[in-house]
């Protein structure tokens, strides 16, 4: 009986600290809180502001240009590397313009300080990855791929013949109502 009354206050005290104001908690979802922006902004839209030319394509040249321009504003100490502290207010700032998208700065060989290389992995990661062709350059075709249409039958067309699988879903058309009788 003792240990139920000890769980009791423990989830008691438990359910009271969820009740704490929303400003003492920033790193904290709270379902009475202001909505977060839950619209998906495609990555690859960052990419573009590289795109020195403007001319809509990106090329592996102009990106890492304008990687290694961003660094050296950032190395103000100019030596080639950021700092703990450089890093850590590079981070706060990209999760204050990005928010969930915000890709954080990671010191990954841990000698204390972000590189060039460390800094610019993760776009020209990216890049590699959307350029297809491996021509070093991403056309607007590569930064905003078409989605690709699943296999089977298309929505809104007409039966013909085989279905019958069990993999239909909705309500209406053809294959609702009463299945056993008509």
């Amino acid at each position: 009986m003792r240990n139920v009354a000890i769980v009791i206050l423990v989830s008691t005290i438990a359910l009271a600290s969820c009740g704490t104001p929303d400003h003492t908690r920033h790193a904290r979802w709270n379902p009475n809180g202001a909505p977060r922006d839950e619209n998906w902004h495609s990555p690859n839209a960052k990419l573009l502001k590289y795109d020195a030319n403007h001319d809509g394509i990106l090329t592996r040249a102009e990106l890492i240009a304008g990687l290694k321009a961003e660094f050296d504003a950032y190395d103000t100490n100019h030596k080639n590397c950021l700092s703990p502290d450089q890093v850590r207010a590079i981070n706060q700032l990209r999760v204050q313009q990005d928010a969930s998208e915000a890709t954080p700065l990671v010191d990954w060989n841990q000698n204390g300080c972000v590189d060039f290389k460390e800094y610019s992995a993760t776009l020209l990661s990216l890049f590699d990855a959307l350029d297809k062709n491996g021509d070093g350059q991403l056309t607007p075709d590569e930064l905003n791929p078409k989605p690709s249409r699943p296999t089977g039958r298309t929505p809104g067309a007409g039966s013909g013949g085989q279905g019958g699988h069990g993999h239909h879903r909705g309500g209406g058309g053809e294959g609702g109502g009463d299945p056993g009788g008509e």
